[in-house]
């Protein structure tokens, strides 16, 4: 596999000693202990988070994060109980995301996430599962559905960044410029009310914020962010086959709802079904509804 960026904390262990230190945080507010797994794949190290990964007789979900983001995100507020469905998970950490991974990545372009995806079931020991993917995540996904689609049982699409490219509407720009130029606090928060949650709707505890906010903040200071962005797949998704589900909500900004609903119809042959969550801004893998909604959809593939 042909390593096309390399991203990097600024100041190696220390930073990543940091992180570890705000993962320690979320534990102790969720009062539970996340497995940690660390495996080699073509792109290097690749850090992996887990629940209930021993127990092989439960469905495996198998989650990819959104760019900027941690897997951990979709664990705020225990947000992960809202399945409301014993599974294993297995929280992978992207490469080339601000995490404890390693930051070489591929060309975003080619196939070689969906390789590297397949080389993380390997692994893992995992034969098949479903798969969910938020923003970036959701490229990963229909990466690996492309490559080895008899390895997936099932795709759930958060807020994709796969089906149109990033908008170019000003508003969006603006929050989302406005803290990677200034990565202060404020702005971050700014951005967060603005384009990621949609308050009183979407939105989470006040320490769940303030552990988003220090993770932005730190992501932006201290992480040299090489790593390609993801880009409108078009045609490439003619070739995904499995059951694929789209759940987006109607205030991103980032990718306007309607535009990925429009594409997904047009490209994907196996799209499911299509959820659309009033009032939910960007982050909706923060959002319990679309959780639940995940989780019910799982049993019905008992």
């Amino acid at each position: 596999m042909e390593i096309k960026r390399k991203s990097y904390f600024r100041n190696g262990k220390t930073d990543l000693d940091y992180f570890e230190s705000w993962v320690k945080k979320l534990e102790k507010s969720n009062n539970r202990k996340y497995e940690s797994y660390e495996i080699k794949t073509s792109l290097g190290k690749t850090h992996v988070w887990g629940l209930n990964t021993q127990k092989e007789n439960l469905d495996t979900l198998v989650v990819f994060p959104g760019a900027r983001t941690t897997s951990l995100f979709w664990d705020f507020d225990k947000g992960l109980d809202n399945l409301d469905h014993p599974m294993r998970i297995f929280l992978v950490e992207t490469n080339g995301l601000p995490n404890l991974s390693d930051g070489e990545t591929p060309d975003i372009k080619s196939l070689d996430y969906g390789h590297w995806a397949a080389e993380v079931f390997d692994h893992l020991h995992i034969d098949k599962a479903f798969i969910a993917g938020a923003s970036f995540g959701g490229l990963i996904c229909m990466k690996l559905g492309i490559v080895q689609p008899q390895r997936v049982k099932a795709a759930f699409l958060l807020n994709p960044g796969c089906l149109q490219p990033f908008s170019l509407k000003l508003s969006n720009l603006y929050f989302n410029l406005l803290p990677i130029i200034r990565p202060s606090q404020k702005n971050v928060a700014k951005f967060l009310d603005k384009a990621v949650f949609s308050k009183p709707t979407h939105g989470l505890s006040d320490f769940s914020e303030r552990m988003i906010i220090d993770y932005e903040v730190f992501a932006l200071r201290l992480y040299k962010d090489k790593t390609q962005k993801p880009y409108y797949m078009e045609k490439q998704l003619e070739e995904v086959s499995i059951d694929t589900y789209l759940l987006e909500g109607d205030k991103d900004l980032l990718f306007p709802f309607q535009k990925s609903i429009e594409n997904a119809k047009k490209h994907i042959r196996s799209l499911k079904e299509v959820k659309v969550f009033p009032n939910v801004g960007h982050g909706i893998e923060t959002y319990a509804e679309a959780l639940k909604y995940i989780g019910s959809t799982i049993k019905k593939y008992q």
